[in-house]
């Protein structure tokens, strides 16, 4: 987990975080608010701020499946692609966070939006 760039850092090798697994990118690393959390769901690569919009909890530590992550301490779920809210208790959107692969290799861009 070194290599910082320009445009993103290096957070991991393609294989390092299993299917139905995430990584949580601390702070100091990434120079964001908060920790980011790179979920890794169905081959697909997702990266969202760590901390629930509804309780500190660690999305990281939450259920990953079919495309959303459950929190772990009040069971509110969000759309891993878009970071909107799936169900209560969260009323709030989590923000998203640019993930790329580029040789093996996955970037994570702090700031920049998935869809930006």
């Amino acid at each position: 987990m070194s290599g910082i760039t320009h445009t993103g850092i290096r957070v991991a090798a393609v294989g390092d975080i299993e299917d139905g697994e995430a990584l949580r990118v601390p702070a100091e690393q990434t120079g964001h608010g908060d920790a980011i959390a790179v979920f890794h769901d169905d081959g697909a690569y997702h990266a969202l701020d760590d901390t629930c919009t509804h309780g500190r909890a660690s999305l990281a530590d939450g259920w990953i499946e079919a495309g959303e992550v459950e929190c772990p301490l009040h069971s509110a779920r969000f759309c891993l692609r878009t970071g909107a809210v799936q169900c209560m208790p969260a009323t709030v959107a989590m923000r998203t966070h640019r993930v790329e692969v580029h040789d093996d290799e996955i970037w994570l861009y702090p700031g920049t939006g998935a869809a930006e």
